[in-house]
Formats: C-alpha cells, structure tokens, sequence
C-alpha cells in the first residue's frame, strides 16, 4: 500500500518530535520546552497568559512552572500591576538556550527546504500553509478523526 500524504505527514511530524527530543537537556520534557518557548516569543507573562497560550489548565501551569523553577530555568516576579498576579520569565541563561534553539530551527528550515527545487519552493509553502490552516479549521471544529473511534474494542 503506497504511503498517503497523511502518512507522510505523520512521518514528518514524528521524526521532527525524535529530533527535538534529542536535542532536549535530560531535566526538559516537551511540554517544559513548550513552556519555555511559549515564554520566548511572549515574553515575561502571567501563569493565566501562559495557560491560554500552553492550552492546559492554570493547575498544569502552576506545577510547570513549580517544575521550570526548580531547574533554574525561568523566576517568578511580583507583577507590577497587578498584585494578584506573578510574572514568570526566563532566566539568562534560558534565554540563551531559548534564542540557540530559534537559530537552530532558522538553519534546519533552510536546511530541509534545500531539498525542495527553488522554482517550487513558494508553491510547497503556500501547498503548506493552505494544509497547515485547513488542519487548524478541522481540529477547531473537532471533525478531525482518525477511525478509532467505531473500532475500540
């Protein structure tokens, strides 16, 4: 049975998650990472922020961060405006590892794109974006499935 564009794209999203995987410290899980990458785009943020961006409830945040904390990798700070609230930011040294790690997915993008002849690379990414944001639409409105559903034993 020949591979479908589906399977393919799985292909590349699990071989892209070993990549990560490896590349991680031991201490770093892929929701820490997720965190803390979620942490370099937005910036210093609330747990509540970084719960809407993580998509986990603000317990799961709480024990992240408790987590991320404890390794040194980000610090709590009061907010300056609200005084409920507590700022969570990256440490030096994870804002280091955070902006390697966005260089290093500069030179990998290029990289893979090499592969694409020049002359279609802005039909691969546009063919790219149009699946990436008709996925986005499926999984919003839940109609994703992959078939288990009637299966289960």
């Amino acid at each position: 049975m020949e591979a479908t564009v589906l399977d393919r794209l799985l292909a590349l999203s699990d071989l892209l998650q070993r990549d990560m995987g490896d590349s991680f410290a031991a201490d770093l899980t892929e929701s820490r990472v997720h965190a803390l990458w979620v942490l370099h785009h937005l910036g210093p943020s609330t747990q509540q922020a970084m719960s809407q961006a993580l998509r986990v409830t603000p317990r799961s945040v709480s024990a992240l961060v408790d987590a991320l904390e404890a390794a040194g990798y980000v610090t709590r700070s009061p907010h300056p405006e609200d005084r409920r609230a507590v700022l969570v930011a990256l440490t030096p040294g994870a804002a280091s590892m955070m902006a390697r790690m966005q260089r290093d997915h500069t030179s990998l993008a290029t990289r893979l794109l090499e592969a694409v002849a020049a002359e279609d690379r802005d039909a691969f990414e546009r063919g790219l974006d149009a699946v990436l944001g008709r996925l986005r639409e499926l999984v919003a409105s839940e109609s994703v499935s992959y078939g288990l559903e009637e299966e289960r034993p």
